[in-house]
């Protein structure tokens, strides 16, 4: 059936063009629907439940994403024209849509207890800004004395304010984040600086920025791209049926993304990324086969009649492989992941159909003459890159036994550089070190508690748990045990509150501030505290009926292995002295929940991936029909996973979020070498009678140049992602380079040895047919 499409747009080349221009059409109509999505945390299923979790506790305490504002002034923020200037800034930004008016944390919005006339007073920290220096010295004061402020609103050294600016989604946090600098432009002076920091800002910046960088790397590198195409070929009319390939698959594979509702996340706009290199491959043996056969055939038809003929069958294994690779990664229970991996695996299939009808019709339609001048005075032997790979593969072959033992070794060392294999990302990692987001990051953390937010939940199973002093007793322990991770730079809970209202009215004997032993004392306390102040002050520390109380983690560091040890630190001391009876203790929060998506991406892919490999492998046994050459067909792949990521981790590059993703990218690639050279070495064996000698220097012919082509043309013409300034683009670009690098060598440099050596006692030599 394919095949007689194939001669179909040999016979009716216009027509065929046509109606690929019409499905075009179609798909291109599909992209004024796209609706994008760049919050991370939409890796998780909705119904996930640690994601269940995080938006209970949000509605249980009030508590949301933040933006942290942090304003410094290398005189001192304590002065009353810094202090004035901090006022007003909070004050406009409180009109800001999308801001949380109600629980923005600063010096005029947050209440502080202190002890007046004998009863207890709570009111906002700063009511007016201080003009003399009796009030500036009070206020840093009461802050000081605060640790439900220490660290948090003002650094030790008084020389930076903090604002915590809850939001009311992700999504809108990087438009805040704009229109907040507008306002810092205006109301700060020459002296001072800002930040802003947080993981909401962060995420949605650098969901905006991937979108922006995505149009200006794919143009650059299908620009690269066609220059190498045309390098190589040297004949714009044969190239160009090859870049339209590839510009056509990501507009049907897009379009059908789109038009059938899916959103467009950070992971699937990376789509067009992975199906250009892809959507190549098959091309690029096609016209290098038919540049060999057109000078001896002179008939455009008869040579595109035997090069697809020979081709055929490689090409449709190569791609059903490949698009089956991609499809494992259904098997990740990670939404995008899945959506990802369906669409590059339609994608595929979509390239295959284009190059086998849109490359025959636009051969077609060149006229004979043109074709003689520009193919018939081109060197056939391959020139100087024909003569390299003729040496290289007679050496390959001649040597087997040395080459295969050092590529032995060699494969050692990429397992054990593998076995050294940090898993650890963070958000913020992703930006270049000289990036507003990332210089925030390092001045807030160093100055303040930290700026990435986690939250401990502890839940009682009757209401009014958390009014009993024991659980206060515990809650208070749980902090310690926090704070003496060198990452967590603060905590705060009810039990700080309720600390500090016994030191307040104990008149600021420092022996009082502890927590009450009796429960009646501890409720007299809460009392007091919620008839001073308003009704919703304690609400970011407790639910309503006192049934879940929230312990508030700032960490300096976002990264995985962070939270990972913070959460491995409590874990610990939940063994060795349990909650309270009818007590549960569980985390919360952004950072946690970024840790809990991208350890399930990581064992998602790795899943995925070894599902892909085997449903790799078994299609290699359908094709070959032989379990040693299958398990031959799988060695580049094997080398390009295990060397890439074993060099990875010899040089400290942790696996991260883009790295999970470039795993699967080695399934579309690297089996594409294994299955040409193999195929058109058994071909090439039964014509010549069995000759791996003669058979072997037949393939280092136009198989091997093909497959030199294919992985020079993609490394180089995806190397203008690695000069993104996005950390994700750089990994894949460099991923690129190193896949096509390890796989090419192990095709090229490995199996004509291995195939010498297992010849007639491993695997029967057989007639292969197209």
């Amino acid at each position: 059936m394919l095949k007689r499409l194939i001669w179909l747009s040999m016979d009716f080349p216009k027509a065929t063009i046509g109606l690929v221009l019409l499905a075009t059409l179609l798909f291109g109509i599909q992209f004024p629907k796209i609706h994008i999505d760049t919050d991370p945390e939409n890796m998780l299923p909705v119904d996930q439940a640690d994601r269940v979790l995080y938006n209970r506790a949000k509605q249980d305490f009030g508590i949301n994403d933040l933006i942290v504002l942090g304003i410094t002034d290398e005189a001192g923020m304590f002065r009353p024209d810094p202090l004035a200037r901090v006022a007003r800034v909070v004050d406009r930004l409180l009109g800001l849509k999308g801001v949380i008016t109600a629980d923005v944390i600063s010096l005029t919005t947050s209440d502080d207890v202190r002890s007046k006339g004998g009863l207890l007073e709570v009111r906002p920290l700063m009511q007016a800004v201080p003009d003399d220096a009796a009030e500036i010295a009070a206020l840093r004061a009461a802050i000081a004395d605060n640790p439900l402020f220490s660290d948090k609103l003002a650094s030790a050294d008084g020389t930076a304010l903090a604002v915590y600016i809850p939001i009311e989604r992700k999504d809108q946090a990087a438009r805040i984040g704009g229109e907040l600098r507008a306002i810092l432009d205006e109301e700060l002076d020459s002296q001072q600086d800002y930040h802003l920091a947080g993981l909401p800002i962060a995420e949605d910046s650098f969901g905006i920025e991937m979108f922006s960088q995505m149009a200006i790397v794919s143009p650059a590198s299908g620009g690269v791209l066609f220059l190498l195409l045309w390098f190589v070929f040297r004949k714009f009319t044969l190239v160009l049926p090859v870049m339209g390939v590839a510009m056509l698959t990501v507009v049907w594979g897009m379009g059908l993304l789109i038009g059938m509702g899916y959103t467009v996340h950070i992971m699937s706009s990376m789509i067009p990324v992975f199906l250009m290199p892809i959507a190549v491959l098959d091309s690029v043996h096609i016209l290098s086969d038919f540049y060999d056969r057109y000078p001896r055939l002179g008939d455009r038809r008869a040579a595109l009649r035997e090069s697809i003929e020979e081709l055929y069958t490689p090409m449709l294994y190569t791609s059903l492989t490949s698009a089956a690779g991609f499809a494992s990664l259904l098997l990740a229970d990670i939404p995008p992941v899945q959506v990802f991996g369906a669409f590059v695996a339609i994608g595929i299939l979509a390239a295959l159909l284009l190059t086998l009808t849109l490359v025959p019709a636009s051969i077609m339609l060149i006229k004979e003459e043109r074709l003689q001048r520009a193919i018939g005075a081109l060197d056939h032997e391959g020139g100087r890159l024909g003569a390299v790979l003729r040496g290289f593969g007679g050496f390959a072959f001649g040597r087997a036994v040395p080459v295969a033992l050092i590529s032995a070794l060699v494969l050692g060392l990429g397992f054990w550089g593998v076995s050294r294999t940090v898993v650890n990302d963070n958000p913020v990692a992703w930006f270049p070190e000289s990036h507003d987001i990332r210089i925030a990051d390092r001045v807030m953390n160093r100055q303040f508690g930290g700026t990435y937010m986690a939250y401990l939940l502890i839940q009682g199973d009757a209401e009014g748990a958390m009014k009993r002093p024991e659980v206060m007793r515990y809650i208070e322990k749980l902090q310690r045990v926090l704070e003496s991770d060198p990452e967590v730079g603060k905590t705060s809970s009810l039990a700080d509150v309720i600390k500090q209202v016994n030191y307040v009215v104990h008149d600021a004997d420092p022996q009082s501030r502890q927590l009450p032993g009796e429960t009646d004392e501890l409720a007299q306390y809460l009392f007091l505290y919620e008839t001073a102040g308003d009704a919703g002050d304690l609400d970011n520390f407790v639910d309503y009926d006192y049934r879940t109380a929230n312990i508030w983690v700032q960490m300096r560091a976002g990264d995985n292995r962070e939270m990972a040890r913070v959460v491995a630190l409590i874990d610990d001391q939940l063994r060795v002295e349990p909650p309270p009876p009818g007590i549960q203790v569980e985390w919360s929060g952004l950072t946690y929940i970024n840790k809990v998506w991208q350890d399930e991406m990581v064992v998602g892919m790795m899943n995925a991936v070894l599902g892909g490999f085997l449903a790799v492998f078994a299609m290699m046994l359908l094709l070959f029909r032989s379990p040693v050459l299958a398990l031959l067909s799988m060695l580049p792949l094997v080398f390009a996973i295990t060397l890439s990521y074993g060099l990875a981790a010899f040089v400290g590059k942790e696996y991260d979020m883009p790295m999970a993703v470039c795993s699967a990218l080695t399934l579309g690639l690297s089996i594409d070498f294994a299955i040409h050279f193999i195929q058109r070495y058994r071909l090439n064996l039964s014509r010549l009678g069995g000759d791996l000698a003669a058979t072997n220097g037949v393939v280092f012919g136009e198989t091997a140049r093909a497959i030199a082509r294919n992985a020079w043309v993609i490394a180089v013409g995806f190397s203008p992602m690695m000069f993104s300034p996005l950390g994700p683009y750089k990994t894949v670009g460099v991923f690129f380079a190193l896949l096509m690098l390890f796989s090419g060598l192990t095709a090229l440099g490995l199996l004509p040895g291995l195939l010498k050596l297992t010849h007639g006692r491993l695997w029967r030599q057989q007639p292969a047919t197209a």
